[in-house]
């Protein structure tokens, strides 16, 4: 099972809460998927006077975990005085830290990441780190204190899957008891698959659900194919062969002349 910082988790994947078309099929896409851990944003200025309530109470009335983040933060300031509130109004500990530092791609700002990662887990935060593929920027982050990594597989929202398979294997084989989580850029169920086939532990959706023309039952796929990609890695995959081989044995066949 998996775990993130000592909490047990049964579904390797995690859910985004945002742009749904109603709160009835968020609803409805968070029973479909079995996911216990759904991220919910906060809005620096509502945060004070405790708006949107209605939406954080259906969100805990589905019994998930929640996972604040701190989207649309470019800075550490940012990010921290956001985590800070988020941990006011959610009562967790637990905070996806986001620090953009590229506003194309949505890429993070790998330095400012390090730096708020650093203040907030001393402050007692349990920090989700949406970060890279960089290896170097995975040991600073895990030497500030995070014990679970979230690395991206393509742009946020873009749907593309993973872009480069080469640095995900290896940060996947280098830190092979960190918790990988690999967030934004998935599309479709079978991008999902590739990355726990892969071995990473979980995958983080929200726009490949909430803007699909069915979010509900494009959920479920979704569990289906977490499910799938995990059970392979767990049987162990035959590797890939430059020469065919035949699946059948050629000794004993019958010769025709």
């Amino acid at each position: 099972m998996l775990s993130l910082y000592e909490v047990p988790v049964r579904s390797r994947l995690l859910l985004g809460t945002a742009r749904f078309p109603s709160p009835a099929v968020l609803a409805e896409a968070v029973q479909a998927s079995g996911a216990e851990v759904l991220t919910v944003s906060l809005r620096r200025e509502s945060a004070g006077e405790r708006a949107g309530q209605a939406f954080w109470s259906i969100v805990r009335e589905l019994g998930a975990r929640v996972l604040p983040n701190t989207a649309g933060c470019h800075t550490v300031k940012e990010a921290v005085t956001t985590a800070h509130m988020a941990r006011e109004v959610f009562a967790t500990s637990w905070i996806k830290l986001e620090v953009i530092g590229e506003e194309d791609t949505l890429q993070p700002d790998v330095f400012g990441l390090v730096e708020a990662a650093r203040i907030l887990c001393a402050e007692g935060f349990e920090v989700f780190p949406y970060t890279t593929e960089d290896l170097i920027v995975a040991e600073r982050l895990l030497a500030a204190g995070c014990r679970v990594l979230m690395p991206w597989g393509a742009p946020i929202g873009s749907g593309m899957g993973l872009n480069n398979l080469f640095g995900l294997k290896a940060l996947r084989a280098h830190f092979p008891a960190v918790p990988l989580v690999i967030d934004a850029g998935i599309g479709v169920p079978s991008h999902a698959a590739q990355a726990l086939e892969l071995g990473f532990d979980a995958v983080l959706i929200n726009t490949a659900v909430s803007q699909a023309v069915d979010p509900v039952r494009m959920a479920a796929a979704f569990a289906q194919a977490v499910s799938a990609g995990h059970e392979a890695f767990l049987a162990g995959p035959m590797e890939p062969r430059d020469m065919a081989v035949p699946s059948t044995p050629v000794v004993g066949s019958a010769l025709l002349r």
